[in-house]
């Protein structure tokens, strides 16, 4: 039986190396794998995306002027709670957050974006636990 978070049995594995590649365009990619638009059975409804693991997230590329330009935001709720930072400042702090971030905003807010987002796995280094489920290989481009 399928479970609330996606269609059993069709989940797939993808592994992509995000070393010197453009930050929107690997989070375009990851945000397609996520939401299943490149699989025929693609339904904007019903989750059937697969599971995204993001390796070597702290040497993705920022084009331009964006790593001293760019600035993350954050509220608390409370009056005055506004934080900003800079890609610079968090790409040395925490710089899996980078990815999350782009790939986040391209997915549809609702619930079952969230579920999407659950199956995103970011690593700042090359290593990751997940080799027990196989994971393929995916070029960016």
């Amino acid at each position: 039986m399928a479970t609330a978070g996606s269609v059993a049995g069709n989940d797939r594995w993808h592994i992509i190396d995000a070393a010197d590649q453009v930050l929107g365009r690997l989070a375009t990619d990851a945000s397609r794998l996520l939401q299943g638009k490149h699989k025929p059975s693609y339904t904007p409804y019903i989750d059937t995306g697969d599971h995204v693991v993001v390796v070597n997230a702290a040497k993705v590329k920022l084009t331009g002027r964006k790593e001293d330009q760019k600035i993350y935001r954050q509220h608390s709720g409370y009056e005055g709670g506004l934080r900003e930072e800079r890609a610079r400042l968090i790409r040395q702090r925490k710089p899996e957050r980078l990815v999350e971030e782009a790939v986040r905003g391209m997915l549809p807010k609702t619930k079952l974006g969230e579920a999407m987002y659950r199956k995103l796995k970011v690593y700042a280094g090359p290593d990751h636990p997940h080799a027990a489920q196989k994971p393929s290989k995916r070029e960016v481009g």
